[in-house]
């Protein structure tokens, strides 16, 4: 769990890039768009839309921004529609318009139960709830498939706690459970395939069709090493063992990217050949931050900066480096996002081949952005141009807590970046 945790408090906090490019006086005002209302409505850097939210929300300092008094909210943007789920209902909008689509409430479950992500994909919602579970003492999740348009509960099949949907569309549905990963077929229920991945819950990340599986004596929570990765196709089921030449893998799976796995140990990051399981560089110090997918870059950190190494040599790629930051939250082709806090906050885009900001946002007051330890999910997705943040219109007296102040008007806004 303290590893999960330190990677939700990493990306959570990571606002280190271009703190110098984010307080030049004045540069908001020179760049800044207008909210979308035409036929612009794509262009960069715009707010395309914005929606109230419901329920008990509250404004919070620091990286916090709006976010549910109680639990946690979560958030995804697919070609077809965008959804947020908190608590145990799901709210979807078009999202190009922002126009609403559904609100559906998640039913079957047991008191107690809270979703804990949402995933948008062609055709398809699926929503991770989590769940008391009478038989074990603890908890345990289902994953929920709704359709994209309707809303409408189609099946719920069992899922990992940190496991859940990895690709699903109208016809299936491929889970990462607790000792297997399965494709569904989602008009019976059914098991089109399954692949065991032992008795224990492993790590895994997607890189494309391809699922890859640790293979480790304790699992994902445990310290024992990585003796294997299994690479298990999406779509097929076929699957291949990969295992390294020294015996096991230096580290924790972090991501796996262009067709290499990122193993994070200690004191560095490694990478190794997807397809053979070959060292391909090792790099001291350095921690996995973010990949540019449209650009086939792997960003981290290292010192006090951040910068982009191709994912197959570990060479950095020329002018992709830039100071470091507490407001990024991730690279897309080449431009940083990052988010302004407090009252006045904005997002801002920040090209790192130009070192400079190159688009900012009206003001978006309490931004927070949404974050899924998965990469499926979140505020952005890395081939999706909208990102989906939470803010607060207008704020009310002190939360009981203390911990901030209660949101009386709370709003889903969609940027394109």
């Amino acid at each position: 769990m303290a590893r999960w945790s330190s990677v939700w408090t990493r990306r959570s906090l990571l606002a280190a890039v271009l703190i110098g490019a984010v307080i030049i006086p004045g540069y908001a005002n020179e760049s800044a768009t207008q909210q979308c209302a035409g036929s612009h409505c794509g262009s960069t850097g715009t707010i395309r839309w914005v929606q109230p939210l419901t329920g008990s929300w509250m404004a919070e300092g620091g990286v916090a921004g709006t976010v549910p008094t109680r639990g946690a909210a979560y958030v995804a943007a697919g070609s077809q529609v965008a959804v947020a789920g908190y608590g145990m209902n799901v709210y979807a909008f078009d999202v190009r318009a922002g126009t609403p689509l559904w609100a559906t409430t998640i039913t079957g479950f047991p008191a107690g139960a809270a979703i804990v992500s949402v995933r948008a994909w062609p055709q398809v919602v699926t929503v991770g709830v989590s769940f008391p579970d009478a038989r074990t003492g603890g908890n345990a999740r289902d994953e929920v498939i709704l359709g994209a348009r309707s809303g409408q509960q189609i099946r719920a099949y069992p899922a990992a706690i940190y496991g859940g949907a990895v690709a699903a569309d109208a016809a299936h549905t491929v889970v990462v459970g607790s000792r297997s990963v399965t494709s569904y077929r989602n008009d019976t229920g059914r098991p089109a395939w399954n692949r065991p991945t032992g008795a224990v819950p492993q790590a895994w990340r997607v890189d494309g069709s391809n699922l890859y599986v640790t293979v480790s004596a304790a699992g994902y929570l445990g310290s024992a090493p990585v003796t294997a990765v299994r690479q298990i196709n999406v779509a097929t089921g076929a699957e291949r063992m990969i295992r390294p030449a020294g015996g096991s893998f230096a580290g924790t799976l972090g991501a796996a990217f262009g067709g290499v796995l990122l193993f994070a140990g200690p004191a560095d990051l490694s990478a190794y050949r997807a397809s053979t399981g070959r060292l391909l560089w090792q790099r001291a110090g350095a921690v996995l931050e973010s990949e540019d997918v449209p650009r086939q870059t792997l960003y981290v950190t290292t010192g006090n900066g951040l910068r982009g190494l191709d994912p197959s040599t570990g060479t950095p790629i020329r002018r992709s480096a830039a100071p470091a930051s507490s407001g990024l939250f991730g690279v897309r082709n080449g431009v940083a996002l990052g988010l302004d806090q407090g009252a006045f906050g904005d997002a801002w885009g920040y090209a790192v081949s130009q070192r400079r900001v190159i688009w900012t946002t009206p003001p978006v007051p309490w931004p927070h952005y949404f974050d899924d330890l998965s990469g499926l999910g979140g505020s952005t997705d890395p081939v999706n141009n909208t990102v989906l943040l939470a803010a607060c219109a207008r704020l009310g007296g002190p939360v009981a807590a203390g911990a901030g102040q209660a949101c009386l008007r709370p709003e889903l806004v969609a940027i394109s970046s």
